[in-house]
């Protein structure tokens, strides 16, 4: 396997402090030539502001260009398909999608599309909103449907919270585009050659986007998931790590054996 695609939330960071070691295993891997592409659910920052805060976190400078989010796979999804959409997301979000050529407007009867991410400034009147252009015929799509993220204080609500609370007020549900959905494969699959592994610590969301490509899968037990004895059977990682700091040696081994 020569590309890894690594999760960030949890696996190379919690909050805005890196995880212990983990800028020196990424330094590792690229200097064993793995390829690294960082790919993450959390929609609300950029790609450059994404790498900015791995570089900043960790010590690893990483490349915008090697950052997949979901708001990328969903803005790459939407362009040619609609053009006005009206946003619940963060800054990041609105800018990812004008990027590719969307219009991001600001009442919902103008929206084309609903796109829903993580949303810190979450209103009820956003949510009456949104629900409005959805209702209207609005199509509804989710960057992803993750019921939480890790910090270090715990988790706390994700984006599919948000995503949750529309569908109920609509009575729609939503085309997915993050882990482990199409969109999202696709977008790796665009950036990788042979053989992959993916590392996360969420199963249903790393772990699954692994298992449906055909991947080797790596849990670290730094995020969502502690006991690997939890996961489910359709999820079985091919590796079980303690934390991104402990993989370099862990493939140095298998591929010693």
């Amino acid at each position: 396997m020569r590309t890894i695609a690594c999760d960030l939330d949890g696996v190379v960071y919690l909050g805005t402090e890196g995880i212990p070691g983990a800028g020196e295993a990424l330094r590792r891997l690229a200097q064993s030539g793995y390829r690294l592409l960082f790919v993450t659910n959390n929609s609300t920052k950029t790609r450059y502001e994404v790498a900015a805060a791995i570089t900043s976190r960790t010590g690893f400078p990483a490349d915008p260009e090697d950052v997949l989010g979901s708001g990328l796979a969903t803005a790459r999804l939407l362009a040619g398909r609609v053009e006005r959409v009206f946003v619940v997301g963060g800054a990041g979000l609105r800018v990812t999608l004008k990027g590719e050529g969307l219009v991001v407007v600001e009442h919902g009867e103008e929206a084309e599309a609903v796109v829903v991410g993580l949303d810190p400034e979450f209103t009820y009147a956003r949510l009456a909103e949104a629900t409005r252009a959805l209702r209207n015929g609005a199509a509804f799509y989710a960057t992803n449907t993750d019921a939480t993220f890790p910090t270090p204080t715990g988790l706390q609500p994700g984006g599919g919270a948000i995503v949750a609370a529309l569908a109920v007020a609509s009575g729609r549900e939503p085309i997915v585009c993050g882990k482990p959905h199409d969109p999202m494969r696709r977008l790796v699959r665009a950036r990788t050659s042979g053989e992959v592994l993916v590392v996360g610590d969420r199963p249903e969301t790393d772990l699954a986007m692994g298992k449906a490509e055909g991947w080797h899968t790596a849990l670290v037990l730094t995020g969502v998931t502690s006991d690997p004895a939890t996961v489910d059977s359709r999820w079985a990682p091919d590796l079980v790590v303690a934390a991104l700091a402990d993989l370099p040696d862990a493939l140095a081994g298998m591929a010693g054996t």
